[in-house]
Parts: structure tokens; sequence; C-alpha cells
């Protein structure tokens, strides 16, 4: 793959990494406060009396208010900057966390948890809108996957500390004391972060009231591509998200009989997988653009192989070997899900960047949300049948693979259009 610069593109470098990183810190700790109820989610059915479905609630609720910003995120993002949105989510999630702490009641936590899925839902895309006004196009790809897997580490801190911390200090304690660490990330966000390096400000667009928001949406919406990216998203990101998020633990301790420390090893396993499959997708899809699409079918392909083996294992509890199988699998959905983004992104100029991104983001928190609901009511339906309840990951599954074939050709057709009309007008830039 050529390495030139194309004309215009940001020089990237040290400046580059130090900034954006800056970025990735906060959504870092937005993944932080995102994920950490999926280690507390049995603290919390003790802390509040409630069913599997109410709690199911939780994390529901906080996907709800997440898919439902996306794309007022992507506008916010295209208007206003990076800065002053990712300045508006950390005083959100922060105040969540801080609120989740102190919550005495179910309603008051589910308060708490609404505003963290808010501030939640401002990050991810601004960091990717940041990491495309400091870096190279060629870049994209490793930088989003790098973005994702620095979010994963997120992930990791809530089940190596946060988890240690609900058992050690207890429930107001943990969850206060992680609060701290959206403070750290706000002040180093106001201090340093800038929306792009000088001389790389971007054109402005003129922003004209609700007419201008119908246009930035349909016209996003109208690109095969954006459409090809949200499904993919979909179909990739949700079976790892309600792993991790909020019934991987129940089901290891109550359907597979371990203990909650192996649990926790378990779900860490997701995480560290997550975190080297990101690197090896971001890499393979920098250098072999038409990669994309058969990495993120043949992880779902995977998935849904191993979910069902591991799921209706014939014994009454599946071997080990298998979980970890099952787990080191499990780590490759969110990597694919950001493939998703590599097929939105070529398809919408730069004063779309942010609105389409918030399109594909929306699929898999739409179809975690979504799968979070059946399994909680499947659970309570049948009494704890796992095997029934997890069967729901199919069929959204199926529901995602659909769109994926019936979208595919008409995104590759309107790609190479837009790919030859770039080199027409780069070979013909005027003197």
């Amino acid at each position: 793959m050529s390495t030139t610069a194309l004309p215009g593109d940001p020089p990237g470098g040290r400046r580059a990494v130090a900034v954006w990183g800056i970025g990735v810190a906060v959504y870092f700790v937005a993944v932080i406060f995102r994920t950490s109820l999926g280690v507390a989610g049995l603290d919390a059915a003790d802390r509040f009396h409630v069913s599997a479905s109410a709690l199911s609630t939780f994390s529901i609720l906080q996907l709800l208010v997440y898919a439902g910003m996306q794309i007022p995120v992507g506008l916010l993002v295209d208007r206003l900057g990076t800065k002053k949105v990712l300045t508006i989510g950390v005083v959100l999630f922060t105040a969540g966390q801080l609120g989740f702490a102190f919550s005495p009641s179910y309603g008051t936590a589910l308060a708490s948890r609404a505003l963290l899925g808010c501030g939640d839902a401002l990050t991810f895309i601004s960091v990717l809108r940041l990491g495309s006004r400091w870096f190279p196009a060629r870049r994209g790809p490793l930088v989003a996957q790098l973005a994702g897997l620095v979010g994963m580490a997120g992930n990791l801190v809530s089940t190596l500390v946060i988890a240690r911390l609900l058992h050690g200090i207890g429930w107001t304690a943990a969850f206060a004391g992680s609060s701290l660490a959206g403070v750290v990330v706000l002040v180093l966000l106001l201090l340093f972060l800038k929306d792009h390096p000088e001389g790389h400000e971007p054109e402005p667009f003129p922003h004209q009231g609700a007419a201008y928001v119908r246009r930035q949406i349909a016209q996003s919406w109208r690109e095969p591509g954006t459409r090809l990216g949200m499904w993919v998203h979909f179909t990739t990101q949700f079976p790892a998200m309600v792993f991790l998020l909020l019934w991987g633990l129940p089901f290891l301790v109550e359907a597979q009989g371990m203990t909650r420390a192996a649990a926790g090893e378990l779900l860490t396993l997701v995480v560290l997988s997550n975190m080297v499959v990101g690197l090896v997708y971001g890499q393979i899809v920098a250098r072999h653009h038409a990669a994309r699409l058969p990495l993120a079918l043949g992880t779902v392909g995977t998935t849904a192989a191993v979910w069902a083996t591991t799921v209706f294992w014939p014994g009454e509890h599946a071997p080990m070997w298998l979980l970890v199988v099952f787990c080191v699998v499990l780590g490759a959905c969110g990597p694919a899900s950001m493939i998703g983004f590599d097929f939105s992104r070529p398809a919408n100029p730069p004063e779309r960047q942010g609105t389409a991104s918030g399109i594909t983001n929306m699929g898999g928190f739409v179809a975690s949300m979504t799968t979070l609901l059946l399994i909680g009511v499947l659970l309570d339906a049948t009494g704890e049948d796992y095997r029934v309840a997890f069967s729901a990951v199919f069929v959204l599954q199926a529901i995602g693979l659909g769109q994926i074939f019936r979208l595919r050709g008409q995104a590759a057709r309107r790609e190479r259009e837009r790919l030859v009309a770039s080199r027409v007008e780069t070979v013909h830039v005027p003197a």
C-alpha cells in the first residue's frame, strides 16, 4: 500500500499522538464507567432487590440513551468540534458514575445510569473525528482500531480493578472513587486538547437549523456505505457487548458453576483477546481494503458457531477449554465492529463524518440493547434457562446478515465510483 500522503492530509507525528491520546483517555474512562455494571450485576441485584429483567433495565436504559444520542452527537461534533463535545461528555458521565455510587433506590440508580449513558455517547464519535483531523487518511483504520483497543483496556480495568474494589471497600466507595478518573481527564482535556493542527482548519459549513440537520442525516443515510457500515456494526458487536456488559458473569456463575473469581478471569480473557485482535484487524484493513467484509462475516460466523456449541453443550457444564475458546472468539467482536466505520468513512465527505459515524455506531448498541432485554425477559419467563435466553443472539445475527448481503453490492459500486471520480479530480487539478 502506498504511504504517500494525500493533498491536504494532516501531518500526524508526535503532537498528533499526544493530542489524540487525551481524547482516547476520555474514551478509556467512559468505557470503565460504562462496563463497571458488568462486574457489579449480582451486587446490584442484591442491593436494589430486583429480578433479572429489572437488572437488565440498567444496561438497556444506558444503551438506549447511548444509541439514541449517536446521530445528535454526530451532528454536534460536525458543528461544535471535538473539544466542546468531549467536555460536555466528561461532565455528564462523571456525574452519572458519582450518582450511581450514592443511589439509595432502584429509580435513582436508573437515572444515574441514563446520565452516564448520555455522557458516554458523546465520546467515541468525538475521538474518531479527532483522529481524522490529526492523522493522514491512510491511518484511519488503524487509528480507529487503536481507539477501540484503548476502550477495551477500560473494560479490563472494570474486570480487574473495580470488581476487587467492590468486594474490598464496598459499593459506594468503589463507584465514588472511580469517578475521580473523570475529573483527571477533564483537566487534561481543558488544558491540552485541540480540535485540529494549525494550518488544517476545516472549511466552515453553514448550519441552517432543522433543515440543515435533516439534510445531513438524509445525505448520510442515502449512502449505501453508511448503511452497510451500520449493519456490520450491528451484527458484529453485540454478542461480546451483551456478555461483558451484563450477562457474562451470571451465565458463567449460575449456568456454568464457576466461582466469581474464575468467571472474572474469563471476562478478562475476552478483553485481552479484543486488544490483540484489534491490532491485527487494524493492520489487515489498512493494508488490504478488500479484507473488510470477509473479516466481518468470518467473525460473525465463528461467533455464532462457538456460541451455539457453548450454550448447547450436552453436559451440565461446558468444559473449560470450550469456555476459553468462547471468550477468545468473543474478543474479535469489538474489532470486527470497527470495520463498520471503514465502510461509512469513505462514503461521506469531511463535513458529514460525524453524522455518518453516529449512524454507524448506533447499529451495535441497538442490537446490544435489544438482546439484553430479550435475554432478561426470557430468563424470567423460563426459570433462568440460559440455553433458551442466549438463543436470542442468533435472531439478531440473522437480521444483520440479511441486511449486509443486501447492501454489499450497492456499497461496493458506489465506492468504486467515488474512487474513480477522486482520481480524475486529482489528475485535473488546475494550476
